[in-house]
């Protein structure tokens, strides 16, 4: 499989400066160990615990410098061992060829016309690497006694990756070696890079990635020099900041959720080859066969001989496509930003708001999402507002009453407005509060614009730019959409237009429609998550054709997940913040296929 010469692993860079004393070096460890577990930084002062703890990051990294292990020849020297490699381990390696996609990096392209729906790769699970076969492998004794391992697979991966590299004789190596050598997750940013996105809702989530991934460094570099069980381990030699990070990008670009080999829950693999495949908009196409135990993919649509063949990610916004995955998608129709509202405990009618709001199965305190296209908001935020804006009589009519349950179910149909004067404020308020935001920015989109296009920007300044700009977009789209339904409402009040009458009949209009708008409010799974809480992502599982049990795959689409479910340690109590925030937190969306598929798919976009 390829040139023998091509496994042997050589130190990075010649100019290694002059030998660090494990002492000298356990002593900078333990200072960005209690500088990353210190108390969250008061408001404002983000910034400035970011650049103390890069600033330790880079003492280490400097005195680190040529210690990292990397292969000898570019990344694309070892797609022939790859596609040979899955070719023997029984995966579908003769539709296509890994290409060079210019500014979308690598990815497969057809080698012969494939057909929507047809199946056209598939990855049998000896090759993947799951947290099972980290278990499994010489990380497996460390694993068994340190718990942070044990409650976060992504971690565990990691480190599972690092060992593989490190082992000339690994099974995976073939795939290891065709991964790329950097990333451009903003854990690759340089220092001015990562402040184009100050004052942008994704700059939060960036700076606590990057403290979380050097906590977990200095907390892992400790154990695996420490720990009775890492003595046999290929990183007690070498564990630089370098190696940690690619790892930790590795697994944050493409994680995966499959079901375990007896389905009965779900783990996080890598799926070598299937991770090459760029993102577009669309359906969920893949997904776990466990009856041949391997993962499936079928053609997202028509692919000509040559054209390139795209998966569906997942509904990600912008902001995590750029830290999870380290890409910004221009045309992405799942484009938002959050925003949180709550009704404030102080207020006279909080009570009756927080009762209607929780008859509606919404928090009375919680984080949204405004789109970036129409309807702006979801059924869930339009509830809401109609609650914020509500009068105390308009409040007695949803609570009081023999109709007063059967209402519930109008507040997120734009069809049955509460009142005239209740849309008007709803609207006026999205409006302003939309505008309030835009002026929060250090730049306009005007500016954004310009700075766009100039020639000599770093790839990870314009992506910035570019973030900013999307995030500025849309507040402005909401703003514009606010002031027309205003408009429009005020229109009808001057008109005395009579409000639109409900029946109870229209109960069963509402739950067959499949119009977002008209869905009733308490019947739908919340797409919002309310601050501090996440939504569990559950397995399911569907038969394909009546016979083969397909796993839905949910990926995180995270890095490391933020908190382990036990509070295992006063030094290290989370890891990489991601969520949906990472935080995107909350349930994805799966396509609506015959067997529900999924591919959350974290994988990067560019080399």
């Amino acid at each position: 499989m390829g040139k023998k010469s091509r496994v042997k692993t050589q130190k990075s860079g010649s100019g290694a400066s002059a030998v660090v004393s494990p002492k000298e070096m356990m002593n900078l460890i333990s200072e960005l160990l209690q500088k990353c577990s210190s108390a969250a930084p008061s408001a404002g002062k983000e910034w400035e615990e970011y650049i103390q703890i890069r600033g330790l990051v880079e003492k280490i990294r400097k005195k680190q410098k040529g210690m990292s292990v990397v292969f000898e020849g570019s990344r694309e020297d070892y797609f022939p061992d790859l596609m040979s490699w899955a070719q023997e381990n029984g995966a579908s390696c003769d539709s296509f060829i890994v290409t060079n996609f210019g500014a979308e990096g690598y990815g497969l392209r057809a080698t012969r016309d494939i057909k929507a729906e047809e199946l056209f790769l598939w990855i049998p699970r000896k090759m993947l690497m799951t947290v099972e076969s980290a278990q499994n492998s010489e990380l497996g004794p460390l694993y068994s006694q340190d718990r942070i391992l044990q409650a976060m697979g992504n971690v565990t991966l990691a480190l599972h990756l690092l060992c593989e590299r490190a082992n000339p004789a690994s099974s995976w190596l073939p795939y290891i070696r065709s991964l790329p050598q950097e990333y451009d997750t903003p854990l690759y940013y340089q220092q001015d890079e990562v402040q184009l996105l100050l004052g942008t809702q994704a700059v939060q989530d960036v700076l606590s990635q990057y403290k979380n991934t050097a906590r977990q460094y200095a907390y892992f570099y400790k154990l695996v020099q420490t720990h009775p069980a890492a003595s046999k381990l290929a990183l007690k030699d070498s564990f630089t900041f370098d190696d940690y990070r690619w790892a930790v990008s590795s697994v944050m670009t493409r994680q995966n959720q499959i079901p375990t080999e007896d389905g009965s829950r779900v783990t996080l693999a890598l799926i070598p080859v299937w991770d090459m495949c760029n993102h577009t908009n669309g359906l969920i196409t893949t997904g776990y066969n466990l009856e041949d135990d391997r993962c499936e993919c079928v053609a997202l649509q028509d692919y000509k001989e040559n054209e390139q063949i795209y998966i569906f990610y997942g509904t990600r916004s912008n902001a995590e496509f750029v830290i999870h995955n380290g890409f910004f998608f221009h045309d992405n129709v799942h484009d938002r930003v959050k925003i949180k509202l709550g009704v404030s405990k102080s207020e006279r009618l909080y009570a009756m708001k927080a009762e209607v709001l929780a008859r509606a199965g919404i928090p009375a305190s919680c984080v949204f999402a405004l789109h970036c296209n129409e309807p702006p908001i979801s059924a869930q935020l339009l509830a809401f507002l109609r609650v914020f804006c509500m009068t105390e009589e308009e409040l007695k009519d949803y609570l009081l009453g023999d109709r007063a349950i059967n209402k519930i179910f109008t507040l997120g149909n734009s069809e049955f407005p509460v009142s005239w004067d209740n849309e008007i404020k709803l609207w006026t308020f999205l409006e302003t509060r939309a505008a309030l935001l835009l002026k929060t920015y250090r730049t306009t989109s005007e500016e954004d614009c310009c700075m766009l296009e100039k020639p000599d920007l770093s790839l990870h300044s314009r992506v910035a730019i570019q973030l900013r700009l999307a995030e500025k977009q849309i507040l402005e789209k909401v703003s514009a959409s606010g002031r027309a339904k205003r408009l429009q409402f005020q229109k009808k009040l001057e008109e005395d237009a009579p409000l639109p009458h409900y029946e109870e009949s229209d109960i069963a209009l509402l739950e067959n429609s499949d119009t977002d708008a008209k869905l009733p409010i308490i019947l739908r799974k919340l797409e919002e998550v309310e601050e501090g809480q996440e939504i569990q992502v559950e397995e399911h599982s569907h038969f394909l054709n009546g016979e083969k049990v397909v796993y839905e795959m949910e990926a995180n689409g995270e890095p490391v997940q933020e908190e382990t479910r036990d509070k295992v340690s006063k030094d290290v109590h989370s890891t990489l913040d991601l969520t949906g925030g990472s935080n995107q937190k909350g349930q994805r969306e799966a396509g609506d296929r015959g067997a529900s598929r999924t591919e959350e798919n974290p994988k990067e976009r560019s080399e």
